[in-house]
């Protein structure tokens, strides 16, 4: 592995970058002046998304040229060229596109370094709520914001096999569907929220304690959020309780995943889900 470039190093150049792009992004939410496109697979997409995307790119290229960039906004490698990067940064410009244009301000910029097929850093910034995230695996989670830094950790439940389960669910999610997949036996309250990572972000700080994400994702929905929430002292898994993977299949879509808070949940028991999907495994 090459040392030119030290994760604490990394981890500052994430952050900087990450802010970066999220202050330009907030001047064109404020704005409202952008333009709002269909992507092949139906999803949204902006020219705030785009302007994101070539700050961050254009940055990290810059400053760390022998580090590939897989962006959901750009062109992907196929698995025969990145299958042997030792480290590489897994870029989401946007994440919560639907909500910007909705203009919930529930988005955030998504920043990870995977290293080895796991993440080592990850950085979210949340332009509205001027809140960055960001862990280094091994040093902890950490919250920045106008009132601060400070260390985060998940919630402890009192008594974690009775307890009130907080659930962040989507803001365009059916509550009632997610409660379904829940057991019936455990007594829970709702935190509605728009982005995947802001949920997890709100998890590893201790102001839920899960969120099921069913529907489609690209790993660069969870590789920030991953070291985050695991170094605040949750998890991330397939919603079959399986490891997430990263650039080992041809697909970067996840499967079905859950984010879980306090670890001594009896998670597997709390979140049944019979249906589950698993795409493009091989």
């Amino acid at each position: 592995m090459p040392d030119e470039h030290p994760h604490s190093e990394l981890l500052e150049l994430a952050k900087t970058v990450a802010v970066e792009a999220g202050e330009a992004v907030l001047k064109v939410y404020d704005k409202g002046d952008f333009d709002a496109y269909q992507k092949e697979d139906d999803s949204p997409v902006t020219s705030a998304d785009y302007l994101a995307n070539d700050i961050i790119v254009k940055r990290l290229s810059d400053a760390t040229p022998d580090i590939p960039i897989l962006s959901e906004e750009n062109k992907h490698a196929s698995l025969e060229e990145r299958k042997d990067w030792p480290r590489y940064w897994l870029i989401d410009p946007i994440d919560g596109t639907q909500e910007f244009i909705a203009r919930s301000g529930d988005f955030a910029v998504n920043i990870a370094l995977i290293e080895n097929n796991q993440p080592k850093i990850g950085v979210i910034f949340w332009p509205p709520g001027q809140s960055l995230y960001f862990a280094e695996k091994g040093k902890g989670a950490y919250k920045s914001s106008p009132d601060g830094e400070e260390k985060i950790a998940v919630r402890k439940l009192d008594d974690p096999k009775n307890s009130v389960v907080m659930i962040a669910i989507s803001r365009r999610q059916s509550r009632e569907k997610v409660l379904g997949r829940m057991c019936a036996k455990r007594v829970y309250q709702t935190l509605p929220l728009g982005s995947c990572s802001l949920k997890a972000c709100f998890i590893a700080e201790g102001k839920a304690d899960v969120f099921m994400r069913i529907g489609v994702t690209g790993e660069w929905d969870t590789g920030a959020s991953q070291c985050i929430v695991s170094e605040a002292g949750g998890s991330i898994a397939a919603a079959n309780f399986e490891p997430l993977t990263y650039n080992q299949r041809h697909s970067l879509e996840n499967p079905d995943f859950v984010v879980m808070g306090d670890q001594r949940v009896p998670w597997k028991d709390v979140v049944q889900y019979n249906d589950f999907v698993n795409p493009h495994r091989n």
